[in-house]
């Protein structure tokens, strides 16, 4: 977005007076996990200076009392910047300014350690100097290493993982209440699955007296996480770690879905789903707000029949969430022979790049290094990303004996969900949730609900080989040339094939089959073979560093 000279100048300087407030040394102090009552006074202390991108229903982090506890026991003080907005827009004219805060948390990525070079401290004599928490997360899982290192092995943003998710993100969801009331069993190929549809979009499943309010079908756009392309799975082929982009690996080959012939044969079975008024009519059109909320239906009515998303309360509200439950994935045909798989979304749900970063101009790095190693302290991971284990947070209860409990919602009108984004950092902030976790941790109502339904894929989740059929895109790593590449061609990709989905659907008097050949070569020609090269080049060397 380009901004008049005058309010770039007036931000910048802006940016850059809240910027120099904080570039302060001072000496070291022991890096304690509870707070030290024999600290010194705070003008000891080592001041910093930090900025933090944070969701926007996320609390002062000034109020986190886990937080000022931890500042205590390492000995610093911390002067916040609290970015809920924008950030892409501001940041810009901050790193330009060359005076950036000492730590930065959530507010950087690959691209800009490259484009503002020296602007940033390679973290990676620190953390094999000190950093002792940091240093566990790369040696129980070498690839998170493999995530923060860029392309000639400097580590300027510490990654987070967190093992208590679950590996996949979507979930496919088909309305039992309507099934009960027509009489209907769960659906387990397309062609049953069709039938289903045909049957909720006549047959007034939701019993309100109106046969024209019910959506058989909705998703979201073809190529999110939330949507049909969860079929391909049905075809056998392997998804993993969704990108918006349709990219996979197959028996150790990168390939791309949108120039599949899986994907011809499920736009077929799309087409007539569509023309049948089996799927939802501004499916194309709607944002995904639109989609989230005509699954909260009206009330206790139920608008949406079968669809896909996270989890059953964030789909379909409180209200609703029972009446729908998780669908295994469906076979094509009753006699088809393909393997079955699910997406394996762990890289992406796991782990996460760049929770923070360190400025280059920082006067005491030992000490903003045991701040940043402290964050990744076991228990005060899990209070980073659920909220403080103490009387005043009341994020989390520790059960004395080694293990802990998130706890419910202070505020009785809050659902967990939203609890945890406006009582902690949650997913935005810096953290090692070790794999021990699992066994040492109860989640929250609507987490325990997540596992529970997500399990319904554990079989299929099972079949993932992160060496042969797993697309490691957080991982791999490539020159700018190749960046400027691919960023290139996947724009003249995507305006071919967005659109051609989205004809090939909602328009009946398109030949699919016939059209299909000629679509793979343009999407080829204009970037997609040169993309799919540089992509097995970057897949194979991340494979060569495990």
């Amino acid at each position: 977005m380009k901004m008049t000279q005058l309010f770039t100048t007036a931000l910048a300087g802006c940016l850059i007076t809240v910027a120099l407030a904080g570039c302060a040394g001072g000496g070291n102090n022991d890096n304690n996990s509870s707070k030290n009552t024999n600290q010194s006074a705070s003008s000891e202390k080592v001041k910093l200076t930090a900025l933090v991108v944070k969701h926007s229903l996320t609390k002062d982090v000034n109020t986190m009392q886990w937080l000022n506890d931890l500042q205590d026991s390492v000995g610093v003080e911390i002067e916040w910047q609290q970015i809920s907005a924008d950030w892409d827009q501001k940041k810009s004219v901050l790193f330009a300014s060359g005076e950036i805060p000492d730590l930065l948390f959530n507010a950087t990525t690959d691209a800009d350690y490259v484009q503002y070079q020296g602007l940033f401290e390679d973290l990676s004599p620190l953390i094999n100097e000190s950093a002792t928490n940091i240093s566990q997360m790369f040696n129980d899982h070498p690839e998170a290493k493999v995530l923060a290192e860029t392309i000639d092995g400097k580590i300027y943003g510490v990654p987070r993982y967190r093992s208590v998710w679950p590996d996949t993100s979507p979930t496919m969801f088909i309305n039992k209440t309507w099934l009960d009331n027509l009489g209907l069993e769960l659906p387990t190929t397309w062609d049953e699955l069709e039938d289903v549809l045909i049957a909720f979009r006549d047959g007034d499943p939701n019993q309100n007296g109106d046969t024209t309010d019910e959506i058989p079908m909705d998703f979201d756009k073809i190529t999110s996480s939330y949507s049909p392309r969860l079929l391909l799975g049905s075809l056998g082929l392997p998804l993993s770690n969704y990108t918006q982009n349709g990219y996979f690996v197959e028996d150790g080959i990168v390939k791309n879905f949108l120039i599949d012939d899986r994907f011809k044969t499920l736009m077929i079975y799309l087409q007539k789903l569509y023309k049948e008024g089996l799927i939802n009519q501004e499916v194309i059109t709607q944002d995904y707000s639109k989609y989230q909320s005509l699954a909260r239906g009206d009330g206790n009515i139920a608008k949406v029949g079968f669809t896909w998303g996270w989890e059953s309360g964030d789909r379909f509200g409180n209200e609703l969430r029972s009446q729908y439950v998780a669908l295994p994935q469906l076979k094509q045909h009753s006699d088809s022979t393909h393997e079955l798989y699910w997406s394996y979304d762990h890289y992406q749900i796991g782990y996460s790049g760049n929770a923070v970063a360190m400025s280059s101009k920082t006067k005491n790095k030992e000490a903003a290094m045991k701040f940043i190693d402290a964050m990744y302290d076991e228990k005060t991971s899990i209070e980073v990303l659920f909220g403080g284990m103490n009387d005043t947070d009341k994020g989390i209860k520790d059960n004395g004996d080694g293990t802990y409990q998130v706890l419910p919602p202070a505020d009785a009108q809050l659902d967990p969900g939203t609890w945890k984004w406006t009582n902690s950092l949650a997913d935005m902030g810096a953290f090692y949730i070790r794999d021990e976790m699992k066994q040492k941790l109860t989640l929250g109502e609507d987490m325990q609900r997540v596992v529970e339904e997500k399990s319904t894929y554990d079989q299929l989740l099972a079949k993932a080989d992160v060496r042969i059929n797993v697309y490691p895109q957080g991982f791999m790593k490539y020159s700018q040339e190749d960046i400027n590449i691919l960023a290139m061609n996947q724009a003249n990709i995507n305006h071919i094939t967005d659109q051609s989905w989205a004809i090939w659907m909602t328009d009946a008097s398109k030949d699919i089959e016939a059209e299909w050949n000629d679509y793979v070569k343009q999407v080829n020609n204009v970037g997609m073979k040169q993309n799919l090269e540089i992509r097995q080049k970057a897949y194979e060397a991340y494979l060569a560093q495990l």
